[in-house]
């Protein structure tokens, strides 16, 4: 892409150093220095940045139609993009924490990402290829699409809406909470405590593990999946289920059926409302 304007080499530490900046091309430059300057492309339109690193806070709100290729975000570039859309981030390291929140339409591929309370409350999030690790991942975001991607966190993707996520390795806890029509397919989903509360969550030949999961779930399906330590399950969910191999327990199911080829232990009563659910064991009929 031809750019009006190329800017290359050059160290800027001023507040909004490059602010309403158009049709730029923007490379191998450092923002960083001791006039601790904030938001350098705030409002930038058009622009290409590559092998350029960032330090300073704020440098990409409210940002349109960009890329970021090659580029470093580091530690103290805190809140490094806010309500910037149409942008692609690619072969990149982002460092600061909230890096990406209240944006549209963002790819993500080839990245290293290490950023707690990341994706926040966004829409058309893509990530591809790509590692993550943060406390509190895709908080309130819709229309996400994961691949192909590593994650390690705690309290991720809770309150998302709409997400397709395949072929990825999730090291999590208390995930998908509270989430709505979110399908995985093809991933390993460690964790405690998954998909309560959620709504229409799917997982397919997924290998899950963990401590209770999938408790008061509405429209719950399970298929071909395995499911390794996973004590309590299914407690007052809506579930379908197929389960490859054996389940430790279910407690007290809801609706539904949840077939496997065998459970540690099926329990049943003391339970805080009616619970018509079944587990059955596959062939045993």
């Amino acid at each position: 892409m031809n750019h009006s304007e190329h800017i290359a080499g050059k160290v800027f530490d001023g507040e909004r150093a490059l602010y309403n900046i158009e049709d730029a091309r923007i490379s191998d430059c450092v923002f960083a220095g001791p006039a601790d300057g904030e938001s350098a492309l705030k409002e930038a339109r058009g622009i290409e940045v590559s092998g350029c690193r960032f330090e300073l806070r704020y440098p990409l709100w409210h940002a349109r139609d960009f890329s970021v290729k090659g580029s470093s975000m580091g530690i103290t570039c805190r809140a490094a993009l806010w309500y910037s859309s149409g942008g692609i981030i690619s072969d990149s390291e982002l460092r600061g924490i909230k890096a990406v929140r209240g944006c549209d339409s963002i790819s993500i591929e080839r990245c290293r990402i290490d950023s707690d309370e990341f994706g926040w409350k966004s829409s058309g999030i893509s990530v591809a290829d790509s590692e993550i690790r943060s406390e509190y991942l895709f908080l309130d975001s819709k229309g996400l699409r994961m691949e192909r991607t590593g994650m390690k966190g705690k309290y991720s993707f809770q309150y998302v809406e709409g997400a397709s996520i395949e072929g990825c390795a999730l090291d999590t806890k208390d995930a998908f909470w509270h989430s709505k029509g979110v399908t995985v397919r093809d991933c390993d989903v460690k964790g405690e405590y998954l998909g309560w509360y959620s709504e229409d969550l799917t997982l397919i030949d997924c290998r899950i593990s963990g401590t209770q999961p999938f408790c008061y779930c509405k429209g719950l399906k399970l298929r071909g999946c395995t499911m390794e330590g996973c004590d309590f399950s299914f407690e007052y969910s809506d579930v379908d289920a197929e389960i490859v191999g054996t389940v430790d327990s279910v407690r007290n199911i809801l609706s539904g059926t949840v077939a496997a080829d065998g459970f540690g232990e099926i329990i049943e009563g003391d339970a805080a409302m009616e619970c018509k659910g079944k587990a059955v064991v596959r062939g045993s009929q």
